[in-house]
């Protein structure tokens, strides 16, 4: 955690994927349980969540930058290089850089990976969400 984003009391902690944000964002019911939940997300979820904003919906990506930006947490450089270790075993998956660090993340900070990424389904460590 950091100075940014503490934890708080009597509510659950989530590593939001850019998957898991987006179907927020685009209203998807089946994500309303986790919207009382501490946001946790990394600077490539964010970069990702940009990427795709600027895609889709260049007159939100402000306010939903400014919205998801302090929820940004630290990825810390041996995250990093287990998560390219778990890429690596996972290439035939075709799994992204961003999850693959966002997963081990979620693994290291001892809370569960949000997703609706099909590759994560039935994976230790995950809140799978369609």
């Amino acid at each position: 955690m950091n100075e940014k984003n503490e934890k708080r009391d009597n509510e659950p902690s989530f590593l939001f994927d850019t998957y898991a944000i987006l179907e927020i964002i685009g209203g998807n019911i089946n994500y309303n349980f986790y919207l009382d939940s501490t946001i946790i997300i990394n600077d490539f979820i964010f970069a990702e969540l940009c990427y795709n904003l600027l895609q889709t919906d260049k007159l939100k990506v402000e306010e939903y930058a400014k919205k998801y930006a302090p929820y940004i947490f630290q990825v810390e450089p041996e995250w990093i290089i287990e998560a390219m270790g778990f890429r690596i075993e996972w290439k035939d998956r075709g799994v992204s850089m961003t999850d693959c660090i966002s997963y081990i993340m979620s693994k290291k900070l001892g809370i569960k990976f949000l997703t609706g990424d099909k590759e994560f389904e039935n994976l230790e460590n995950v809140e799978f969400v369609k």
